[in-house]
């Protein structure tokens, strides 16, 4: 199935749902500062997550759908590991929207985002590995992976706030994504070591 639509849940479950044809999502011109505002009013409406992702997963379909642009926008790259390009950066303003180049092998720590996050993939392939909690009283972070989404370009995954994942590239050519997540909070993220059994904030 091309241009899959995923959703990740904190246990590390997953759906797959069938997005909407590329060609019902032409809008031209589509430019970032509408993407921006129909993100907001989505985002102020009330929904629960589940409704907001799904809400959220259709207007990133349609902006990497309708904008060349937001494909040209890719970060300086490094020789192994991750680099990240900054779309929009306003005093206050509560998202992160970015693109990422993931070079060929790099992997990402096993961590979470403590809230929302929805990536579409424009080049290149990712492994995301899908991870849940398993705790006990000696470890209250223990955790265990649970499975493996190989995405695609036109995949697009979207990510409730406690879920757990970590990312590699896969295959010779460095992955492109595109990335939105909601309100950054340092003390609901955390980075897990699997060997330790412990987590921290970063």
């Amino acid at each position: 199935m091309k241009n899959r639509d995923f959703l990740v849940a904190g246990d590390g479950s997953w759906q797959v749902h069938q997005p909407m044809k590329e060609w019902d999502l032409l809008q031209t011109p589509y430019h970032l500062h509408r993407f921006l505002t129909e993100v907001e009013d989505v985002v102020n409406k009330g929904y629960d997550e589940i409704e907001c992702l799904a809400a959220l997963r259709l207007i990133v379909r349609r902006l990497i759908t309708n904008s060349y642009w937001v494909r040209t926008q890719k970060p300086e790259s490094f020789d192994t590991g991750f680099s990240a390009l900054m779309l929009y950066d306003e005093l206050g303003y509560p998202l992160t929207v970015q693109t990422v180049v993931a070079q060929p092998g790099a992997v990402s720590t096993i961590h979470s985002h403590g809230n929302w996050g929805v990536i579409a993939i424009l080049e290149g392939q990712e492994c995301n590995t899908l991870w849940r909690r398993v705790p006990d009283a000696q470890f209250p972070d223990r955790i265990e992976p649970v499975g493996e989404i190989i995405l695609l370009p036109g995949d697009i995954i979207s990510f409730t706030s406690d879920a757990i994942h970590s990312v590699k590239a896969m295959g010779d050519e460095a992955a492109f994504s595109f990335s939105i997540y909601g309100e950054t909070y340092h003390s609901r993220r955390f980075e897990y070591d699997q060997i330790a059994h412990t987590a921290k904030n970063f």
